[in-house]
């Protein structure tokens, strides 16, 4: 199981958590909420219970037990007969209930069987329950959406300022032959790689021949976060280089940077810290554009690097001065 998360249905919290990608809801938190002396089991002996999970298990599980059900359906209905979650597991190779041990530990089951088992406890109760859980996707689809965004804005800012200065000041200057002049640019981006992941391009592909085989890199792999400070090292490299400082002080500057603002990201909430509507919204993206989204993200993202870059600036001449015995 994945990480649990919380949903707060009037004063109950119930934990949610992931399944295999899929939203599995405690249904032992939820059945709190009915009055009584009451089980989970007590909801599987009604024969209406079984076949809304036999017909959730043909749409879903190809290796469900249908024998073993029929059996348990025959069975059913009386009022002395009583079917446990895990003997109903093992008896249908169920998978849309599941059990959990340890800290969290409880009966877990898919949300739409969790819905089915809220209206069991009562339809108000269902309807909060639905209600919670739809806000609180809304609000991960919206910071998901905002990453993905991110994504896409650090591969174009800041990586153009990079690989023109590389080209521009780095080039003209290399004795590689012409037809190897890539490898300059590879230099480069080692150069920021090590300083922010402590490794290069070549060791992540051969610690990761699977994900190098998809075509996959490090940075598809890395946080929000990781990709905030590679945007603010592109930058300040480019600057760097265009001032001739030698390789030496780029790279000790540059890991002392990335340190820095690791440390000073960790205690922010990155997302809420670039776009925040309201309560619940960071970015409004149901009403806009790609473009639009983009634009609206942009704004945060070039004025935190405008400031970085002023700032660094300030630093720039008394840096070189103070380093300017490193050599290459």
């Amino acid at each position: 199981m994945g990480k649990i998360q919380k949903l707060k249905v009037k004063d109950l919290e119930i934990s949610l958590t992931k399944v295999k990608d899929e939203d599995y809801i405690c249904l032992t938190d939820m059945i709190k909420a009915k009055d009584g002396d009451f089980f989970v089991s007590d909801w599987l002996r009604n024969m209406n219970t079984l076949d809304y999970l036999a017909a959730w298990e043909n749409l879903n599980n190809a290796d469900f037990n249908y024998g073993e059900f029929a059996v348990i359906r025959s069975e059913s209905g009386g009022n002395r007969y009583k079917i446990s979650v895990k003997e109903w597991v093992n008896r249908t190779n169920s998978i849309g209930i599941t059990a959990k041990t340890g800290r969290y530990g409880g009966t877990y089951a898919h949300v739409d069987i969790a819905f089915n088992f809220g209206m069991w406890i009562s339809p108000e109760f269902q309807l909060y329950v639905v209600t919670e859980y739809k806000r609180l996707k809304e609000i991960e689809n919206n910071q998901l959406n905002l990453e993905w965004d991110v994504r896409r804005l650090m591969s174009k800012i800041n990586y153009g300022l990079h690989t023109d200065a590389v080209q521009k000041h780095i080039i003209p200057k290399s004795t590689i032959p012409k037809q190897d002049q890539w490898i300059e640019y590879a230099n480069e981006a080692d150069l920021l790689n090590v300083a922010l992941y402590g490794y290069t391009a070549k060791q992540w592909k051969e610690s990761n021949p699977n994900h190098a085989l998809e075509g996959k890199n490090m940075r598809d792999f890395s946080s929000i976060t990781d990709l905030l400070i590679m945007s603010n090292l592109e930058a300040l490299n480019a600057e760097l280089i265009k001032n001739d400082a030698p390789k030496t002080f780029r790279f000790q500057y540059l890991q002392k940077l990335a340190l820095e603002q690791r440390n000073q990201f960790d205690k922010v909430d990155i997302i809420k810290s670039i776009k925040r509507k309201d309560e619940t919204t960071y970015v409004e993206s149901g009403k806009l554009t790609p473009e639009e989204v983009e634009e609206e993200t942009k704004k945060d993202i070039l004025d935190a690097n405008r400031k970085n870059l002023a700032d660094f600036k300030k630093k720039l001449g008394k840096g070189l001065e103070d380093n300017s015995s490193d050599k290459e």
